[in-house]
C-alpha cells in the first residue's frame, strides 16, 4: 500500500500546483486588463485636455464681448 499512497500524495501536490498556476496566471491578466483600462483612461484625459484647450474658454467669451462694448463706449465718448 505504500506505492499508492506516494502515488495519490504526487497526484494530489501536481493538481495543487496546477490550481496555483491556473490562479497566477489569472491574475496576472487581470493586471494586465487593469493597466490597460488604466491607460486607456489617462490617452482619453489627454484628449480632452488637448480638445479643451483648443477652444475658449467660457469666461474669455464673455470678456470679448465687453472689450468691444468698452472700447466702442470709449470711442464714442472721444468723438463727442
Amino acid at each position: 500500500m505504500p506505492t499508492n499512497r506516494s502515488t495519490f500524495t504526487k497526484r494530489q501536490k501536481e493538481h495543487t500546483r496546477q490550481e496555483r498556476q491556473r490562479y497566477k496566471a489569472e491574475r496576472r491578466n487581470q493586471r494586465k486588463l487593469e493597466k490597460a483600462v488604466v491607460s486607456v483612461r489617462v490617452d482619453e484625459v489627454a484628449e480632452s485636455g488637448e480638445h479643451a484647450a483648443a477652444q475658449p474658454a467660457p469666461f474669455e467669451l464673455g470678456a470679448a464681448d465687453a472689450v468691444s462694448t468698452l472700447e466702442s463706449t470709449l470711442s464714442d465718448g472721444i468723438g463727442e
